[in-house]
């Protein structure tokens, strides 16, 4: 813990509760008092504290209900039971409910401070094994999450997303289908301190408003004709996890306007619902849109943009990370042959040479499609140029992108046309320009402005 640990005191004896809080402070600690348990309770509500040390018979709220509400809302938070009726019963109870121990009234200063140093460093030993446990992760090949690249700006991607991943922020991800924004989020959250909790995913488009709601809110028995259960929504079971909503962008105004309120109050209501359920849960959102453009057309909210928006990347597409290409195809030969139990073949020079001009509309997960096609019809160990789908062996290079993804011009198009027609051609310009479609002058004409000789 880098900063002062932060102690709740609850007392209703004012003297008790004056005298607990100057000998804590001495030891350095961020002290916060409540003379209540109703106090207390809204306090712990509130905020998030190391240690909590509670009086266990107070009035209105007393410390069993003080620990339940630790438990439940803040379950790293070790909690001190103060008695002055220490019972076997009252203590066995309070551990049983997950206290970490108690101290009896009249109690021993130098025991109320050896108690509450063994709960702080209970807290420190186990932040010390979580980031061991993510260290280990990292160590494992890079983790669970297998994101295959040598590209620099993809590396440097990685690199933010590591390091904001231990902070509770919320990620917004954009970038062309299939170029890895849900393999992006997994690794925000398997490197984060949520990695084990839940990690919820939903595609925002592919259900109307009604539906979405139902799916993300849950409901309650009876809410609507058919609802025989109460049934938790996405958001709940992402409790102390991540929610990952794809497509954010397909998302109604007033569904936007029910998942803000969720990100700034940390409650939902389930539909049929009346009472609210307190949610811990990271966000992050992801969508192939210009989600600006969505904004200035007022097609998405401004507010909930910024809200999301505290933490973005731009994953680029895979024309722009050629270099990828034959690390991917081999990472994706690897993989699905031990899915079908065949040895990996190898991709023919033809194959990794369309592979690299091709233009990948559908990114990542083409090129995988792809690879798996190649290897279920490989039958001599390579996969070759008749494995590949008819549209992509016939186009080859008709279409492509700049080094930096951008589309080119029609006169690029048509140059990089024409070379490929002459290459195939072995030159002649009578078979070349009856291909194009076009009279030997005007190939010619092409030839000599473009300098193609």
């Amino acid at each position: 813990m880098s900063n002062p640990p932060r102690i709740l005191i609850i007392d209703d004896e004012e003297m008790a509760l004056s005298n607990l809080e100057h000998v804590l402070k001495k030891q350095g600690y961020d002290i916060v008092t409540a003379d209540s348990g109703p106090k207390g309770l809204n306090l712990v509500r509130s905020n998030t504290f190391d240690v909590v040390l509670t009086d266990l018979k107070m009035e209105r709220v007393d410390g069993m209900q003080i620990l339940e509400e630790c438990r439940q809302r803040h379950p790293q938070t070790e909690v001190i039971m103060i008695t002055g009726y220490a019972t076997v019963d009252s203590a066995i109870e309070a551990m049983k409910k997950g206290a970490y121990h108690y101290v009896s009234k009249p109690y021993r200063i130098d025991a109320v401070r050896k108690t509450v140093a063994e709960a702080l460093e209970k807290i420190r030993l186990r932040e010390e094994n979580l980031q061991l446990k993510q260290e280990l992760k990292r160590l494992q090949d890079g983790g669970y999450v297998k994101f295959v690249t040598r590209d620099p700006a993809m590396l440097r991607i990685l690199q933010t997303a590591r390091q904001i991943a231990p902070t509770d922020c919320s990620v917004l991800i954009t970038g062309e289908s299939g170029t890895g924004k849900e393999l992006l989020a997994r690794l925000v959250h398997e490197q984060s301190r949520r990695s084990d909790g839940p990690m919820m995913a939903v595609n925002c488009g592919t259900f109307n408003e009604e539906l979405l709601t139902n799916e993300l809110f849950g409901h309650e028995k009876g809410a609507y004709t058919g609802a025989y259960v109460s049934k938790p929504g996405i958001i709940e079971l992402a409790n102390g996890g991540t929610l990952f909503l794809d497509e954010i962008t397909e998302m109604s105004i007033n569904m936007q306007a029910k998942l803000l309120r969720v990100i700034q109050e940390r409650q939902i209501m389930r539909v049929g619902g009346t009472a609210t359920i307190n949610v811990d849960v990271r966000f992050i959102a992801a969508t192939n849109r210009n989600i600006q453009e969505a904004v200035q057309s007022g097609e998405f909210r401004k507010d909930l943009y910024y809200r999301l928006n505290v933490v973005s990347f731009d994953l680029p597409p895979l024309a722009a990370r050629k270099g990828d290409i034959p690390l991917l195809a081999q990472f994706f030969l690897d993989k699905h042959s031990r899915l079908m139990k065949r040895d990996s073949p190898v991709l023919s020079k033809g194959v990794l040479d369309i592979l690299k001009d091709y233009d990948f509309p559908g990114n990542v997960r083409e090129l995988e499609n792809i690879i798996e096609r190649g290897i279920a019809l490989a039958t001599d160990g390579v996969v070759e140029e008749k494995h590949l789908p008819d549209d992509i062996r016939d186009l080859k290079i008709t279409t492509y992108r700049r080094k930096d993804g951008s589309l080119p011009t029609l006169e690029e198009q048509e140059i990089r046309y024409i070379k490929q027609v002459l290459a195939e051609t072995g030159g002649n310009k009578t078979l070349a320009a009856e291909t194009l479609g076009i009279d030997r002058v005007s190939l010619w004409r092409k030839i000599k402005r473009y300098a193609l000789e």
